[in-house]
Formats: structure tokens, sequence, C-alpha cells
């Protein structure tokens, strides 16, 4: 699986934050800690420095959540990453104030995964990345715990750009096709992700819910758009048709615009629970 910089996780979680659907995240956190005979147990894959742990806390501390619980005084988070350094660094963030067990694993190596007891599986920015019969094969094991997934940012193929340059569509078509590459975790779902998490666990008797949850950058994510521009031009570079000169041009074109201009980058939250 590619690697992830601690700078770039944090340099990405503001967008995150804003873009993640709250009502959902929410839902998910209510039904973790609705049944008060089972223990609160996350499973948090491609867990990172832990942004979905942050993330559903800061949701969990709303005024507006409806739970018989506390939002974390009883929740066991099991972290799961290939990297120990991101495991450390999440350890280092919040190893005093929260229940953590962290756990360096493959991902690719579903059987081994830490789920037993595990009442919600969360993943963010993670399913783009991973083939068809890994989430095959993890929807098998959910099935097997009767555990809920929430599965957040789930890149769905649309990114619009303003202002607008002729080789936006061009570059996006043969980006989408390279987030379709094999990324560590085979070939990548990409822009289907969303929809295939949605059919193979409605196929398992799963009931779904779906929010959008797009990235909405201005001006004030500029730093990240600086990042991003780069990142995509580099990815399509080679092998999609695209002259030279003219990505070369969109490049320039986008970086001058990147502390000036927008970019909606879609997205889609799922959360799948198991029927009663």
């Amino acid at each position: 699986m590619s690697g992830f910089s601690v700078a770039w996780l944090d340099l990405r979680e503001r967008a995150d934050n804003a873009a993640r659907d709250k009502a959902l995240a929410a839902q998910a956190l209510s039904w973790l800690t609705a049944d008060e005979a089972a223990m609160p147990i996350i499973v948090d894959l491609g867990s990172g420095t832990g942004s979905t742990l942050r993330a559903l806390s800061l949701v969990g501390a709303s005024p507006a959540r409806d739970s018989p619980r506390s939002p974390d005084g009883d929740l066991v988070w099991r972290l799961v990453d290939h990297n120990p350094a991101l495991l450390n660094e999440a350890l280092r963030r919040h190893g005093k104030t929260h229940v953590i067990e962290d756990h360096e694993a493959d991902l690719l190596d579903l059987a081994t995964l830490p789920l037993t007891g595990a009442r919600l599986v969360t993943a963010s920015a993670l399913f783009d990345l991973v083939s068809l019969s890994v989430v095959d094969a993890l929807t098998a094991r959910l099935v097997q715990h009767r555990a809920g997934l929430y599965a957040a940012l789930n890149y769905d193929g649309t990114t619009t750009w303003t202002p607008p340059h002729p080789l936006d569509g061009h570059v996006l078509a043969a980006f989408n096709q390279d987030q379709r590459k094999d990324k560590g975790l085979g070939l990548a779902l990409g822009p289907d992700a969303g929809d295939y998490l949605q059919m193979a666990l409605t196929r398992a008797g799963y009931t779904i819910w779906v929010a959008d949850s797009p990235w909405t950058l201005g001006p004030a994510d500029a730093a990240l758009v600086r990042e991003l521009i780069p990142g995509i031009a580099n990815a399509v570079a080679e092998g999609y048709g695209l002259d030279t000169h003219a990505l070369q041009e969109w490049k320039d074109f986008r970086m001058a615009h990147a502390a000036t201009g927008r970019c909606v980058v879609g997205h889609q939250d799922v959360l799948a629970l198991p029927t009663t």
C-alpha cells in the first residue's frame, strides 16, 4: 500500500473534517453506544495518526447527539495500520486520553484483523485504495462478527475547478483511470468504492445509508491545493495520452490560482449496519 506521511495526513485533516457528513457520523456513533450490554469497540482500519478517532470524538461531544453513554469515556479504539510510525504518532497524541489498542497489520491479511468483539469497523479515505476482493472478504468478516461499518471519504470520481481550464476534463478522466491501478491492496476500486461498498453490504443483508462528503477547497486551503495539483499532474503524466506541454500549462495555471480559486472533490460516506 502506498505510504502516507504525518505531514500529508495533517494537511488534509481540516478538509476531511469539514467534508465528513456529521449526521451520518453521529448515527454511527449512536448505534455504537446504543446497546449498553455490548462493549463499544471500534476497529479503525488504515487508522494513520487517528483522524477518525478525532473526528468521531468531535461528533460525540456535540450536544445534539442523543446517546445513553458518554462519547469517549468507555470506547475502546483498535487502531490498525501497516505503518508503525503512524501508530506511534496516534499513541503519542491520544494514548493518555483514550483507550487504545494499536495493531500493526497488513490489510490484505484480513483473517488476522482484530475484529473479535468489535461493534463498529471504521475507515476514512481507505476503500478507494482497495480491491473488490478486499471488500468482499471484509464483508464476510463483518457478517461473522455482526459488526457495523462506517466508511467515510470515499473518492467518487468528480472534481470541479474554479476558474475552469480546457484540460480539466481530460486530466480528471486520466486521474480516474490512475485511481483504479494497484495501490498495494489489489486493483483499486477508485471512484467505484462507494457504489461497490453499498452493493456488497446490501447483498450481505446490511441496511445502508449514504451521504455526500465533498472536499470544498478555497483560499484557506491553499496549502492543500498546492500539494494536490502536482500530485494529480504526476499521476497522469505518463500513459494516458496527455500532451506534456499542455499538462505543464494546466499545472502552471492551477498553481497560479491555488490561493484564489476553488476546488470541489467529490466523496461519499457509507454507513452499513446489520439488520436486526
